[in-house]
């Protein structure tokens, strides 16, 4: 695997590759005296980033990926050994890394030169000095980003029908393997499947997702995961001593954070960490270097926003903008501190834990007490979308304050929780809904057959019956106000009104109607006016539906809109206007004219009789029964 750049400490040195030149002797070109020959300068070596210094050589360097080392340990000591493998993950946890420890492990020869492969190269012989330096024959390393074609690949499928030059196994490392094209992908596919038994082929990418399913079936897969802040913290502060760089351990715990699960990140970041400060390295410096807020600040930004006092929230925002840090990063420090809370207050023993900063185990676990998790979750929710709306927004300072004074602004206000038991503490005779009976089916039952009068004296605590619905509109505004949306959707829209005399009602409803309409409706009006209802079918025309009436009265209102002078001339100074709607404030909720009804006598009418016989069927036990139509019963 030849690279383009070779600093390593194998590549031969300036004067192995040019010899010396002689050193000149006698007079000049014009017979002077030759000048004195300053000393040759001694090349200086190229300073290599930590990332790279660092780069792990053993599968015990690997960090946070023990289920990987371990499976490929295993496969090692037992020869099963697969021809492909892919390895996927965020940017920098070790993909690449990973591939390389693999070309080594299967082409290392040992000290003595007799070793097969294992999972401890041993980074002396000469194969794996050459993977280490990048420039071994039968390592090729592709990146599939710049090489996504058919071409591309077509190399790879020849150079797999030779042996290897050196080495013993040929490894064909294709980084970024997802960029490929849908050609390229299926012309690698039978290669893939059923390569020579000296290729082995190690791809890494990180959109497992762009991968064909057909790749990913060829292939052994492992996924690499985020390194925790503890690891990074811990592999952070070794290589901080071993590179002599006095550091503060809240500085390690910033790198760490910021680097979000990547270790090359993390290690970018402790180089410039280093680059940028003189001598020992604060976190102040390293704060302003990554544009956050003070970890303190945080916390008091956060106490004041809970507390109400947007004066402090705005002076603390103001302080952190003057430092530099970015309001847009301050508002996702402020989302991430919340979600700690509430993991603190989800799971009390996390505030023991290690993997937390000092901060969040003291001063947050006396947050999280103080907050509940329905006001936590609220602010979580304020926060996420205030972030969005900073990045839109064009001033992100202004943003910034709006969503803090909307925080502060809801810290006074209950939850929906607390609201809901203030409401039914004070109140929750009237507020909660009257227990229900026995069984369901037969207390409604029971109540459309004239029990529902009976049912409700036997209850102390059940609401005041409400009076008798006057006409059939108020008694569906009635049903409607019960949260009864298809029982009222039916009487609007699939019942004709016979005739309405409470308790009694005589209806015909259309096809579509439910079989059980009456008996639910029956039920209802007995349980809520303590009264036994009446429901009886008809086979009459009766009026039209409550629908029907609105939709005639619109176009009537429409009609004598349209014939108003002023109306007219307006359609006529605008040609192609129309109207669109009329609103007459006279009208109820149904889009009528409100009715004022004549006064009804207490109990069943003197007809009643004469309406509905003594030996008549109760539409509930007639609805109830299969065998009989209800469109062809007649009261």
């Amino acid at each position: 695997m030849s690279g383009l750049f070779q600093d390593d400490a194998n590549t031969p040195s300036p004067e192995e590759v040019l010899p010396e030149p002689p050193p000149a002797e006698g007079p000049g070109l014009f017979g002077d005296a030759l000048p004195a020959q300053e000393p040759p300068a001694q090349p200086t070596a190229a300073y290599r980033v930590l990332a790279r210094k660092y780069r792990p050589t053993r599968f015990e360097d690997l960090i946070g990926q023990e289920a990987m080392v371990r499976t490929l340990r295993n496969a090692f000591a037992t020869g099963r050994v697969a021809h492909a493998f892919m390895l996927t993950g965020v940017r920098g946890v070790g993909k690449t890394t990973t591939a390389r420890i693999i070309a080594r492990a299967l082409n290392c020869t040992g000290p003595d030169g007799t070793g097969g492969p294992t999972a401890e190269p041993c980074g002396v012989c000469a194969d794996c000095r050459a993977i280490l330096a990048d420039h071994h024959p039968d390592v090729v390393e592709m990146d599939a980003a710049s090489r996504t074609g058919v071409d591309d690949v077509r190399e790879i499928i020849e150079a797999t029908r030779f042996r290897p030059l050196q080495a013993r196994t040929k490894v064909f490392v294709i980084d970024e393997v997802h960029m490929l094209s849908r050609n390229a992908f299926n012309a690698l596919l039978k290669t893939l499947e059923e390569p020579p038994p000296h290729v082995k082929f190690v791809f890494a990418t990180t959109e497992i997702r762009k991968v064909p399913v057909t790749v990913l079936s060829r292939c052994q897969r492992f996924d690499l995961r985020r390194v925790r802040s503890n690891d990074l913290h811990t592999h952070f502060l070794r290589i901080a001593v071993a590179e002599g760089v006095n550091i503060e351990r809240d500085v390690i715990d910033l790198i760490a954070r910021a680097a979000d699960g990547s270790v090359r990140d993390g290690l970018s970041l402790l180089d410039q960490a280093i680059a940028q400060a003189q001598g020992s390295i604060t976190a102040a410096q390293v704060s302003e270097m990554l544009g956050f807020a003070d970890r303190v600040l945080v916390f008091d930004l956060l106490e004041a926003v809970m507390d109400g006092k947007p004066a402090e929230a705005l002076a603390t925002t103001e302080q952190a903008y003057e430092r530099g840090a970015d309001l847009g990063v301050v508002l996702q420090d402020l989302l991430e501190l919340v979600h700690s809370l509430t993991r603190i207050k989800a799971v009390p023993q996390l505030r023991h834990s290690a993997e937390l900063p000092e901060a969040e185990r003291t001063r947050g676990a006396a947050l999280a007490d103080r907050l509940s998790v329905p006001v936590l979750a609220r602010a979580w929710q304020m926060l996420l979308k205030g972030v969005a709306e900073v990045e839109a927004a064009p001033d992100r300072r202004a943003a910034t304050e709006m969503v803090l004074i909307r925080l502060c602004h809801v810290s006074e206000m209950p939850t929906p929780g607390d609201l809901v038991r203030r409401l039914t503490g004070g109140g929750g005779e009237s507020i909660a809904p009257a227990p229900g009976g026995g069984g369901g089916g037969g207390a409604m039952r029971a109540m459309a057959g004239g029990g529902a009068a009976a049912a409700a004296a036997a209850r102390p605590d059940a609401a005041p019956a409400a009076p008798l619905p006057p006409t059939f509109r108020a008694m569906a505004a009635l049903v409607a106000d019960q949260r009864e949306a298809m029982l009222h959707a039916h009487l609007v829209h699939s019942v004709h009104v016979v005739r309405y005399a409470p308790p009694v009602i005589e209806l015909r409803p259309q096809p579509e109607a439910p079989r059980d309409l009456a008996a639910k409706l029956a039920a209802l009006l007995g349980r809520l006016t303590g009264t036994r209802w009446t429901i009886a079918l008809s086979a009459a025309a009766g009026e039209p539906t409550l629908a029907e009436q609105r939709d005639a009265a619109k176009v009537e209102r429409h009609g004598a809109v349209a014939e108003h002078p002023l109306v007219r001339a307006i359609l006529d100074a605008f040609p192609g206007a129309r109207i669109e709607n009329v609103h007459d404030p006279d009208a109820d909720d149904y889009g009528l004219p409100r009715e004022t009804p004549a006064a009804q006598p207490d109990g069943p009418p003197a007809d009643l009789p004469g309406f509905a016989p003594a030996d008549a069927t109760f539409a509930d036990d007639l609805l109830y029964d299969s065998d009989i139509d209800p469109m062809e019963y007649d009261a």
